[in-house]
């Protein structure tokens, strides 16, 4: 019985390979063995192509299909099936059902609640959120999974996630977030960018209050002998574990030269070197619970709280307020700043400076109220209502940025700074009274906000210029 053609085949390969080759293999040469092992290689290469297309031509064409018993067993699995070829294993996936879609559309968001668009996963807890809804957690001060609580560190993008949800927006494209909410989540987050969570800060021990059972105040930072801020106060608060006696009961107010602050509600004392006090609410900061936060700094230093980038507008709802619930002269505000590359900084600097260049400067804004009871504790008495305003804290100064923007777009307006299609709109007859604030089409096709009689007027038309304190 005469051998099977692949039996063929493979001998007549194993045969023509081991001929000599028809030139001669050896020359002499200098001292070169690696150039003949090349020359060598290269001969055995040509031989083999040879014989390959000897094979092609006169006898896989005639082959009949291959008889189970020629299989090579390294292409089968341990079970005894034959593996998939590597186009069988990228076939597309059938069509996705409705099962599955629903379960796929349980991927969303533990921040805002959404399908989770450019995900990442917190480390080693597994939540995953949205990357801008996990950077705005962090720029709001997270140090933990925003799920669980749990202590993590490291925040990644998920590939495997973000090719479930793929899969998902193919079978179901209403599914995906609209392209405002995608255009806003790409300002904050870059696909692919790994983040990782701020340390968690100690917990801050409270010198001020004694045990659950007591009400007398602890030492301040500066009370104790020997502290690390080279000053001590005059009249240090006792220690009500070592002095009973002399302790300061809390019920009878605070401890002389002491007050609380107004970020961290820890006792220290008004004349330390790191206590300072803001002249808008008139409350005193400790300068040492919270870096940057326990402190009021100069009107241009000081930077807003939780208004650090653009999209902190739109989280805002004090902002909404300010503009009366027209979030479409919001929108149109935000695409501007974002088009012309503006900070919320420089915003908060412009209107520094033009507040600055009133008559009665800041003096409008105190009376009206809009720096009472922004902090848990109360503010001093302000000694004098007439001097200059130099320190504010970051509740001050995010009070000023919100009440002031709508003013500040009403200039931008004025200098013919913004774009014509949004210039040339025409004014609403009943100006900021109008009652269609919420009608988008009416606030896309008129200004409502123009009318209004801005508050400073001195100088409307003054260009811009740097505000140096």
């Amino acid at each position: 019985m005469p051998p099977p053609p692949l039996q063929i085949a493979r001998s007549f390969m194993g045969s023509f390979l081991s001929q000599p080759p028809s030139a001669p293999l050896k020359r002499p040469r200098a001292a070169s063995a690696p150039c003949e092992n090349e020359q060598a290689r290269q001969r055995k290469r040509s031989r083999a192509n040879t014989a390959f297309a000897f094979i092609n031509e006169n006898i896989l064409e005639e082959l009949p299909p291959e008889d189970p018993r020629d299989i090579n067993p390294m292409s089968l699995s341990s079970k005894g099936k034959q593996k998939e070829s590597h186009s069988d294993m990228h076939k597309p996936f059938g069509p996705v059902t409705a099962a599955v879609i629903e379960e796929l559309a349980q991927l969303k968001c533990g921040c805002c609640t959404e399908l989770c668009y450019n995900p990442v996963i917190v480390i080693p807890c597994q939540h995953f959120f949205c990357g801008s809804c996990c950077i705005l957690w962090v720029r709001n001060g997270g140090t933990n999974c925003p799920a669980c609580r749990g202590v993590s560190t490291t925040v990644a993008p998920s590939r495997v996630l973000q090719s479930m949800i793929d899969l998902l927006l193919r079978s179901d494209p209403s599914k995906a977030r609209t392209v405002s909410e995608r255009a806003q989540a790409d300002q904050v987050y870059k696909v692919g960018t790994s983040l990782r969570l701020p340390t968690p800060r100690p917990v801050t021990p409270d010198p001020v209050l004694g045990p659950p059972n007591d009400s007398f105040a602890r030492p301040c930072p500066t009370c104790l002998p020997g502290n690390p801020f080279g000053w001590r106060c005059p009249v240090p608060i006792q220690d009500p574990a070592v002095d009973p006696e002399h302790a300061f009961d809390l019920d009878d107010g605070t401890p002389p030269g002491h007050t609380f602050c107004g970020n961290c509600d820890q006792l220290h004392n008004l004349q330390a070197p790191t206590s300072t006090k803001c002249d808008f609410c008139q409350v005193s900061f400790c300068g040492v619970g919270i870096q940057g936060r326990c402190c009021a700094l100069g009107l241009l230093s000081q930077q807003p709280h939780a208004m650090s980038e653009i999209p902190d507008i739109i989280l805002s709802g004090s902002v909404y307020e300010s503009f009366h619930g027209n979030f479409v002269e919001v929108d149109i505000l935000v695409d501007y700043l974002r088009a012309n590359d503006i900070t919320l900084r420089n915003v908060y600097k412009e209107i520094v400076g033009h507040i600055l260049q009133q008559p009665n400067s800041f003096m409008p804004l105190i009376d009206s109220g809009i720096f009472d009871d922004l902090h848990p504790v109360a503010g001093g008495d302000d000694p004098d209502p007439s001097s200059p305003r130099r320190r504010i804290c970051r509740l001050c100064a995010a009070q000023l940025l919100i009440h002031g923007l709508k003013d500040w777009w009403i200039r931008e307006r004025r200098h013919g700074n913004l774009p014509d299609e949004v210039a040339t709109r025409k004014d609403c007859p009943q100006g900021n009274g109008c009652d269609k604030q919420n009608d988008p089409a009416h606030c896309k096709e008129c200004q409502l906000l123009f009318l209004l009689l801005m508050r400073y007027t001195a100088s409307i038309f003054t260009p811009r210029q740097s505000i140096t304190l």
